[in-house]
């Protein structure tokens, strides 16, 4: 969630007119409190058992927490306090921690008594251009660099940074697009019917040969990296991340699909997604595709078709002669048949329960 309220605050600030404003540099060791986390804990020495703590690791996802953690031993780690901004230096990762937490190795906190979330977020994209001006090697991020480095700030009439105007600045348009999301997850709501149907565990099953539920199967042609044109087609290769989108290309050339399945046949060998929109698709991934299936079904599917690479590995790819021999297990209806109405009402409901909890996390 943070992610994306970081991404909309960006373009806001990009966007709004802040010419009337006064602003000033100033070294961020003069307005932060910036030093080691008090924890520092390496994962394998978490003390096990459920909680509700954070624990920050240098992550660039889920706003920097690895996981949720117990208590640990106070005696040797001490919680971290909220409401501050946690930086890990040398993966350039930038966060607000509204709670108290425990940290992996090399993190700093920048604190503030002045700072808020709306503030936060306000600072944070100007804390991410900082750090892309450290590296490894000599010019490395350090401690000492980064209470040594200068970001501009609004200034109030005593030449101090002015918490409150960047607080107030960031309130009115994000106040806005929270609420357009809550309103496209309501009607994401009413226009999915959910309904109640059996666990999969109560369903029966069949082996089912993936030629036999995609009539169409084919593999990607080969775009050399050099020869991509910088454009707005996703181009899908065998990444697990994004989808499975490497760039965005504007090439004429290549095997264009849509309203399909892919899987990776190398690198991250069977790594599958769903894909509604037009692409170019590499040789490292093939397209599965059924005219009368929905994204619903593709859905259920994509992980079905995930579970293929438990027989596979980086030595031992996917090839054409492979996948069409390849079966895929399936609940079945009365008949004996893929019951696709049935995957297709498991996907909604899982939706719809998540947009539901994604919106009483919004009214919150």
């Amino acid at each position: 969630m943070e992610e994306a309220i970081c991404s909309i605050v960006m373009v806001i600030i990009m966007t709004e007119n802040i010419e009337h404003k006064k602003f000033m540099p100033v070294i961020l060791d003069d307005v932060f409190d910036i030093y080691s986390s008090n924890s520092g804990i390496d994962k394998n020495k978490l003390k096990t058992g459920a909680g509700d703590i954070p624990y920050i690791t240098r992550t660039d996802r889920t706003n920097g927490i690895d996981s949720f953690v117990c208590e640990q031993d106070s005696n040797k780690y001490k919680k971290d306090s909220g409401n501050v901004i946690t930086i890990g230096l040398d993966t350039q990762t930038v966060f607000y921690q509204q709670h108290d937490f425990y940290t992996g190795q090399n993190i700093q906190i920048l604190s503030n008594p002045n700072l808020t979330f709306e503030s936060s977020l306000y600072i944070i994209p100007l804390l991410k251009m900082v750090l892309e001006k450290f590296s490894w090697g000599s010019n490395g991020a350090t401690l000492t660099r980064l209470k040594r480095s200068k970001i501009m700030l609004p200034a109030n009439n005593k030449d101090e940074p002015d918490f409150n105007y960047m607080t107030n600045y960031i309130k009115e348009p994000l106040f806005k697009e929270i609420n357009d999301i809550k309103e496209y997850c309501k009607s994401v709501i009413l226009n999915i019917n959910n309904k109640s149907i059996p666990k999969l565990t109560e369903k029966k099953w069949k082996a089912f040969n993936v030629n036999y539920i995609f009539p169409y199967i084919q593999r990607g042609k080969r775009l050399k990296k050099g020869d991509h044109k910088a454009g707005n087609i996703p181009y899908v290769s065998s990444t697990m991340m994004n989808n499975g989108v490497d760039n965005f290309i504007s090439n004429k050339e290549g095997k264009r699909f849509d309203n399909c399945i892919t899987i990776a046949n190398s690198g991250s060998v069977g790594a599958s997604f769903y894909h509604q929109y037009e692409f170019i698709g590499s040789d490292h991934i093939t397209a599965f595709k059924n005219e009368k299936f929905n994204k619903y079904i593709y859905l259920f599917l994509a992980t079905i078709v995930s579970r293929i690479s438990d027989k596979y590995s980086f030595n031992r790819e996917i090839n054409d002669f492979r996948i069409s021999n390849e079966k895929v297990l399936l609940p079945v209806n009365e008949d004996g048949n893929p019951d696709y109405e049935y995957m297709e009402q498991y996907i909604k409901n899982i939706m719809c329960n998540q947009y539901k909890r994604y919106l009483d996390f919004l009214e919150d």
